[in-house]
């Protein structure tokens, strides 16, 4: 495991709520409902779970494993996950060397997540390796901007933001083919810096 990350998060868990679900979490709510929408009846891998506020946008009556590299944020989590009307584990894993068996999972869901990861590309490379032959990978991410001025900004951004979470300035959308995914869909939520992505295994 990724002590350095796993460290990372495990300091901001006690303030993260606060941080964001009073404002980017409504935002972004009816967004992600329609996303995770598509979880369908089979085998669902959701990554990064943190302190659970994903949760009450996901449909009722799946089955649905959670990870995140880090247990205080899976600790805050609790009350959500107990809450969900569906099959919901949860457990502590780095999504680099995930415990599970190659071709286990029919779906996998990202929230905000590939900002994060340290290794894009090679964490991505692990969700196809569990994904089954033609699954669907589904993900809510930000990512970099092309745009000017953004793209300069977000750089000098994610020069002081990676040390405290997340890089800015992510290419995600080209990581995931990078990753041996084909790509079905992409949409863009807010300018090209958060989007929606759609990509088959």
């Amino acid at each position: 495991m990724d002590d350095v990350t796993r460290t990372k998060w495990d300091k901001v868990a006690a303030t993260y709520n606060l941080m964001v679900s009073y404002g980017p979490e409504k935002r972004w709510e009816p967004f992600k409902r329609d996303l995770f929408a598509n979880m369908g009846e089979g085998e669902i891998l959701f990554l990064a779970v943190g302190t659970g506020l994903d949760v009450p946008f996901f449909p009722e009556g799946r089955t649905i494993t959670g990870i995140d590299i880090s247990q205080k944020m899976l600790d805050k989590a609790t009350h959500r996950i107990d809450a969900y009307q569906g099959r919901l584990q949860v457990l502590q894993a780095d999504v680099h060397d995930m415990p599970f068996e190659d071709n286990r999972f029919d779906q996998v869901f990202t929230s905000c997540t590939f900002c994060s990861v340290p290794a894009p590309v090679d964490g991505l490379k692990a969700l196809k390796r569990v994904l089954k032959s033609q699954g669907d990978l589904f993900m809510f991410e930000h990512t970099g901007s092309q745009l000017y001025p953004f793209k300069p900004m977000m750089d000098l951004m994610t020069l002081v933001t990676r040390k405290l979470g997340p890089d800015m300035n992510r290419p995600t959308v080209e990581n995931v083919v990078a990753a041996g995914f084909t790509l079905k869909q992409v949409t863009h939520v807010y300018m090209d810096v958060v989007k929606t992505i759609h990509a088959v295994a």
